[in-house]
């Protein structure tokens, strides 16, 4: 027999949510990748780095899964849960985890030749540029605009059209911190969810899509999505991601 709507529900919400872990939602929603391959991308990347910083490294996911590290690695996280786990994963391969905000970075101007940031909720370009070498390079896959739109708009009614999560604001806000934008690539992506339960976990979550969202203020929305899923199948949405290459001149 399936789940019931409050089954589902209480699940998801016992969920934990350290770190940026998807795990939990294997087998309940899918999301298409982009096909740059970010993590490959900063995986070949970090083996001609020396001195590497990655902003908002969450759970330390990303970092840790590297096979080769610079001779100097360090990360940067805000949320203090994430700063814990960040911590254990990434200190027994000698990197480093600074709980800080990433407006004001606490590292010497050039310090650093390769800068990584994953899905940022921001992104401070001249902290960016001050912190970067010469040369160096940022590299970073971020959320694009209107990510998700349909769960959105589904749960809050209709939005307005425009974003800030916009490549082409985030070129311009490149070029004014004074880099050079060498690479900027745009993908939706289909995302599926199988179940409210799901849709519960992500937004927990991911706290931009719905900003506030609690289950108790949701719940008709929820009550009726459920139905939905039940009588017509999955939930599908489109996320948007951009990757940006940006380089401090010589």
């Amino acid at each position: 027999m399936a789940p019931s709507f409050d089954e589902l529900i209480t699940n998801a919400q016992a969920a934990p949510i350290e770190g940026w872990d998807f795990s939990w939602l294997a087998g309940r929603a899918t999301e298409e990748q982009p096909s740059w391959r970010y993590s490959e991308i900063v995986a070949e990347r970090a083996k001609s780095a020396s001195m590497m910083l990655d902003l908002q490294t969450g759970g330390g996911e990303m970092l840790a899964r590297l096979p080769h590290l610079p001779s100097l690695l360090v990360a940067t996280e805000g949320y203090a849960p994430n700063v814990v786990l960040a911590s254990r994963r990434l200190s027994t391969r000698g990197a480093y985890v600074v709980a800080t905000q990433d407006d004001r970075l606490p590292f010497p101007n050039d310090a650093f030749d390769l800068v990584t940031s994953r899905h940022p909720v921001a992104t401070w370009w001249e902290e960016v540029a001050r912190v970067l070498r010469p040369g160096g390079t940022y590299l970073s896959q971020q959320v694009g605009p209107n990510s998700v739109r349909e769960l959105s708009e589904y749960m809050l009614g209709p939005l307005p059209p425009t974003s800030t999560r916009d490549p082409r604001i985030a070129r311009v806000a490149a070029r004014t911190a004074g880099l050079i934008v060498r690479d900027l690539r745009e993908e939706r992506l289909r995302t599926v969810f199988n179940d409210v339960g799901a849709v519960v976990y992500f937004l927990r979550l991911v706290i931009w899509i719905v900003p506030g969202f609690t289950v108790e203020g949701y719940y008709d929305k929820l009550l009726a999505l459920h139905e939905q899923i039940q009588r017509s199948g999955p939930f599908v949405a489109y996320a948007s991601r951009f990757l940006m290459e940006a380089q401090k001149p010589d």
